[in-house]
């Protein structure tokens, strides 16, 4: 049996696993996802684990995805460029090669939320982290018009600009604090608002108030616990375009999956196998 594990601490649900082994069982896959809490003096010995040769790959989430870089022999571009890697494909000389498929998931989502691309399209991000991160790249590089990042210190999104710096032809990054005057007026003209925070998750409430949008901009929230966030309960309630995170979810494991097999996208045997989960709604990480 082939081996893939996610390694990450704290390992609280089992999304990825139920998601991963359903397409497995599906495909006629001989392979076994697993979750393996580890910690940071521990990585290495994981990792080490992970070039043998029954093994896949891996994925890896908080708080490794930026020190796994260090302990892989090759980082995609895309990976190096959000700083971040969430998924490892095992090649056959031993090689681990490390990517991110958070960008994949995140512009899936958006374009379903929008039933469009977002080229020239004008885009307000909340929260500069790791999803942050993937949020703007996806959209720089996918031709958004105008990205205005919002935190609640500016030198935060600053950082997000100077690590992305300029993306091709990709339109500059703004950032601003969120107590900025200017803040209102990019969220009155935006086109999409995206939350790439953990508010309506860990904390209550939507991250920025929803009348600051105008009534045609589409809203996508990355949050899938709980599958309605006060954010998109607020938007939906007004007649916007909103959608959460579990497309995203479902999309960046299926990136992974496909990398790791070569088999046809299994997004639809994901997207059935993990519907329960979601639909608990547990809003604990």
């Amino acid at each position: 049996m082939r081996t893939v594990a996610l390694f990450g601490r704290p390992l609280q649900r089992r999304h990825s696993a139920v998601m991963h082994n359903a397409a497995f069982e599906a495909a006629g896959v001989d392979a076994r996802y697993e979750l393996r809490e580890v910690d940071e003096d521990g990585l290495a010995a994981q990792i080490a684990e992970a070039r043998r040769d029954e093994w896949m790959g891996f994925q890896i989430t908080a708080p490794y995805k930026l020190l796994v870089m260090d302990l892989l022999d090759e980082i995609e571009p895309g990976a190096r460029a959000i700083g971040a890697v969430n998924s490892v494909a095992a090649a056959p000389d031993g090689r681990l090669i490390g990517f991110n498929t958070d960008v994949v998931g995140f512009m899936t989502g958006v374009r379903d939320c929008l039933g469009e691309d977002v080229r020239g399209r004008s885009v307000v991000v909340a929260g500069s982290g790791g999803v942050g991160h993937a949020a703007v790249y996806g959209l720089a590089t996918e031709g958004a018009g105008s990205l205005t990042v919002l935190d609640l210190d500016a030198d935060m999104p600053r950082r997000l600009a100077a690590d992305l710096g300029e993306l091709g032809d990709a339109a500059s990054i703004e950032p601003l604090a969120f107590d900025d005057p200017r803040a209102r007026d990019r969220l009155a003209e935006a086109d999409l608002f995206v939350n790439a925070t953990s508010v309506g998750m860990l904390s209550p409430g939507p991250v920025v108030a929803v009348d600051l949008l105008a009534p045609s901009a589409a809203v996508f929230d990355v949050v899938y616990i709980p599958a309605e966030t006060e954010l998109v309960r607020q938007a939906r309630a007004r007649g916007m375009r909103a959608s959460n995170g579990d497309g995203m979810l479902v999309a960046q494991a299926a990136a992974a999956w496909c990398r790791w097999t070569g088999l046809p996208d299994p997004t639809e045997t994901m997207r059935r196998a993990v519907a329960p989960l979601l639909a608990e709604g547990d809003p604990r990480p």
